[in-house]
């Protein structure tokens, strides 16, 4: 089993960052793709940026191109999400998750999945 464990979220302006973590613990993730997905109320749950295990490959929903970036530390089992220029509609719950392989962008089916962490921005 894995565990995942977000920290980070809470209110910044719009135009500011945020910098999410997620913790993994559990077993080990070699092998395992990270990512993160978000929801907003009464909105499905959406992708929102993958990186693969080594790191070398990350893939980003279009709304958030160019303004967030993903990240690993394979040593401390943790993947980051740096985000900036943050915009109204970034606000949602941020979830962390885990599955063998790669991410995708399909919600159903990943294997693991965090408790989430509340993003809010102001105006």
């Amino acid at each position: 089993q894995v565990q995942l464990v977000e920290s980070g979220g809470g209110l910044a302006q719009a135009g500011g960052s945020l910098r999410l973590s997620c913790a993994a613990s559990g077993r080990t993730l070699s092998g395992y793709g990270m990512g993160w997905f978000r929801q907003a109320p009464g909105k499905e749950r959406e992708f929102v940026s993958a990186i693969t295990w080594t790191g070398g490959s990350t893939t980003y929903a279009d709304s958030v191109k160019g303004r967030f970036t993903i990240s690993r530390d394979n040593a401390k089992n943790t993947v980051y999400l740096q985000m900036s220029i943050l915009k109204p509609e970034d606000p949602a719950v941020y979830y962390c998750v885990a599955d063998l392989g790669r991410v995708g962008t399909n919600p159903h089916g990943i294997q693991y999945w965090g408790k989430g962490t509340q993003v809010t921005v102001s105006p």
